[in-house]
């Protein structure tokens, strides 16, 4: 719901701190580079110290987890792209598809199915892998429980078609925005990151430490595993998870 889900206003290039319905307050930054050429809702950008990477195209991209949804106390507010928020239009967030991208979201525990087009970013909560409009919500039958098991798939930009004609989507030339890695742990203290560094580096060999900042505390962020594509890298975190790294997720490599 939406005291959970944080919007960020991209067109805002600078560090603000946000918060939504009394939750924690979060701090969003965009990042880029002179000459870059990125669009505003294409640079990438930190929540709370986390470097999220907008993917210029999303083609064949597909993604399991959890939805949420927000509703009435976002309603009339600006999304990232910055439109007006209509809970009743069939829209969603997302981390990183691009903006005007439709994809159609299934219900993983009623089979239910429904098409939304990305026009906001978000929700910053692990787990969830995207927020969904009220109306989507209540198509997709999350409204009551609040979240559910989805399933996304990314189909395109949709293209104009006549009344009675079958709607189509431009899917766009490639898919390959990586490359990726996986983020297994965070350490305030740096011996314990290095530790975990060195024991999986003997069996990934492509290991790192980040560092950042979070609420004036600094974490030491292991990332082990180098991979071409999403979906390669969403394969190894499921297999860090079932090593006992539970709170592992995918972040694009630098």
């Amino acid at each position: 719901m939406g005291n959970t889900i944080i919007r960020l206003l991209l067109v805002f290039f600078l560090c603000v701190g946000v918060s939504a319905c009394g939750g924690p307050s979060y701090r969003v930054r965009v990042l880029d580079k002179p000459g870059s050429g990125l669009k505003g809702t294409q640079k990438p950008y930190e929540v709370n110290g986390e470097r999220y990477d907008p993917l210029l195209n999303a083609d064949g991209y597909e993604e399991e987890g959890l939805a949420s949804w927000y509703g009435p106390d976002f309603h009339g507010r600006k999304t990232s792209n910055g439109e007006v928020y209509d809970m009743h239009d069939l829209t969603a967030a997302h981390k990183t598809l691009p903006m005007n991208v439709y994809v159609r979201v299934t219900n993983r525990s009623n089979g239910r199915q429904c098409v939304v087009r990305v026009n906001d970013r978000g929700p910053f909560v692990r787990g969830r892998i995207i927020d969904l409009s009220y109306a989507a919500a209540k198509d997709l039958g999350v409204v009551g429980p609040g979240t559910a098991p989805v399933r996304i798939d990314a189909l395109g930009y949709r293209e104009p078609a006549a009344a009675g004609e079958v709607v189509t989507y431009r899917r766009p030339a490639s898919y390959e925005a990586g490359p990726f890695t996986v983020q297994v742990g965070a350490f305030t203290v740096q011996a314990n990151a290095q530790r975990l560094t060195d024991e999986l580096r003997r069996s990934y060999g492509e290991t790192s430490i980040v560092e950042g900042w979070v609420s004036g505390q600094k974490f030491h962020r292991v990332r082990a595993g180098l991979y071409k594509t999403m979906a390669e890298a969403e394969q190894a975190r499921i297999a860090f998870e079932g090593k006992g790294f539970r709170n592992s997720f995918v972040v694009a490599r630098d």
